[in-house]
């Protein structure tokens, strides 16, 4: 057990013999001689224990204590104090901490309660995972090409293999990760995701590996890497086609070690995780481009798996529907409102382009507006305005008729397909010349429609 433990005390020889006691115990300490700070911390790291002297100048620890409820910080926090009496542990208690102890403080006292703290945090944690996964990370499918997509992620859960989730954006590539996740040893680990194609190239070092305080301008306070935070358990590498060739490399090297460094660290931290990796990319076809390296191709692609897209698995779709619409009812208080037959069929006709993640957001907004029952008229309404125009694949909307909203989404389409041509389908410097993130321009091109996936070849 490695804790994280935030000491908050205005005595400069406090903090440097309790920051002392705790890592010699192999424990991380970070400590703070007043209540401000100590609450600007809490709200932007995570710690796994806060001890905080009661009596300090300004703003007291029962105070700090006020401040982190109001704040929404769930960190247990242990009041200590050289004056205590009965009146300040109760007051302490109500606000809500964990331990009051007094001082002079005893290290084996110190560090019962840093356990008992970390087992209550993980617990804690743990019950919020539980309530968060019901109903919402629930694999739903009756066709027979899920049924065979199925089989493989059932075969290879169990395993170590690293798995390669391969889809078009939509289709819950991140819930057949947590679906491996939750059937494997590491379930009671933790699942720790991160989107390659929507963080910085400058940032992403950061995200997996961390940094520490002061190692480069803007670093405040120290960060704990996703490959860190997924210690025992599982990291999803979302959208890994995406991933800048510097940080490929780098990459690679935790893969083959086993280690990494934060930023401004120079000391090597050994991590346990499985690593599970989604694209919407062909990454064969980037390894021949010189887009992806093939050592780490051959790294992360141990085992793929193939989601097909909603439009191949439209025998779903009615238990799909139930599902979502008893999932938002339950969510909302609602009652449940039923789909009419020829509802399931005005939904089956339509191309769904976002995949899941569409149906999902589509049933939310027939329920919103249903009354007795979702209809087919309903659906109409509720589907895209381009879902009644006859057009396929990628080729590019120039209708200029229509209200000036299909007007507008018209011209952006063809815009951003144009762009793309120009720069033969590399979505950096489309992204780029468009003047927009690219995390950004994904969303956009999800927004239009585009498949950056199947894009024809134009000349």
């Amino acid at each position: 057990m490695k804790a994280n433990i935030l000491i908050v005390d205005d005595e400069a020889n406090t903090l440097a013999s309790l920051a002392r006691a705790f890592r010699l115990a192999g424990h991380e300490a970070t400590v703070c001689d007043n209540a401000a700070r100590a609450l600007e911390l809490a709200r932007t790291e995570p710690f796994d224990l806060i001890l905080s002297d009661v009596v300090m100048p300004r703003r007291d620890g029962l105070l700090l204590l006020e401040d982190l409820k109001t704040a929404g910080v769930t960190t247990p926090v242990v009041m200590m104090s050289g004056q205590a009496h009965i009146e300040m542990a109760v007051r302490a208690t109500r606000l809500g901490a964990l331990d009051f102890l007094e001082k002079p403080l005893s290290t084996e006292k110190l560090l019962v309660t840093v356990e008992n703290a970390y087992k209550l945090t993980r617990l804690e944690h743990e019950n919020r995972e539980l309530q968060r996964r019901v109903g919402r990370h629930t694999l739903v499918w009756t066709s027979e090409v899920m049924r065979r997509a199925m089989t493989q992620i059932e075969r290879v859960a169990a395993s170590e293999s690293r798995v390669c989730i391969y889809g078009e954006t939509g289709t819950g590539k991140e819930l057949v990760a947590r679906t491996l996740h939750e059937k494997s040893a590491r379930a009671n680990g933790p699942f720790i995701t991160l989107n390659c194609a929507a963080v910085p190239a400058e940032l992403i070092e950061s995200e997996l590996f961390g940094h520490e305080r002061g190692s480069f301008t803007g670093a405040t306070q120290r960060h704990t890497g996703k490959f860190e935070q997924a210690h025992r358990g599982t990291l999803f590498l979302d959208e890994i086609g995406d991933m800048p060739q510097a940080m490929q490399a780098k990459l690679l090297r935790v893969l083959e070690e086993g280690e990494v460094e934060r930023i401004g660290s120079g000391k090597p931290t050994t991590v346990d995780v499985r690593v599970v990796v989604a694209t919407h990319r062909n990454l064969e076809q980037l390894v021949e481009a010189g887009g992806f390296r093939r050592d780490l191709y051959h790294r992360v692609v141990v085992f793929p798996v193939e989601l097909p897209p909603l439009r191949q698995r439209l025998n779903d779709l009615p238990a799909l529907v139930e599902h979502f619409a008893r999932q938002v009812s339950a969510q909302n208080g609602w009652k449940p409102v039923p789909f009419t037959h020829d509802a399931i069929e005005a939904l089956a006709r339509y191309q769904w382009p976002g995949n899941i993640r569409e149906l999902r957001n589509i049933v939310e907004r027939l329920l919103l507006l249903a009354d007795r029952e979702v209809d087919a008229e309903a659906v109409r309404l509720a589907l895209p305005s381009s879902a009644s125009k006859p057009h396929s694949g990628n080729a590019p909307l120039t209708d200029a008729s229509g209200p000036l909203a299909e007007r507008v989404l018209a011209f952006e389409r063809a815009a951003v397909l144009a762009e793309l041509d120009r720069n033969q389908k590399h979505i950096t410097q489309t992204a780029k010349a468009l003047g927009l993130e690219r995390s950004h321009l994904y969303k956009k091109c999800q927004q239009l429609g585009i498949d950056l996936q199947n894009l024809p070849n134009r000349d």
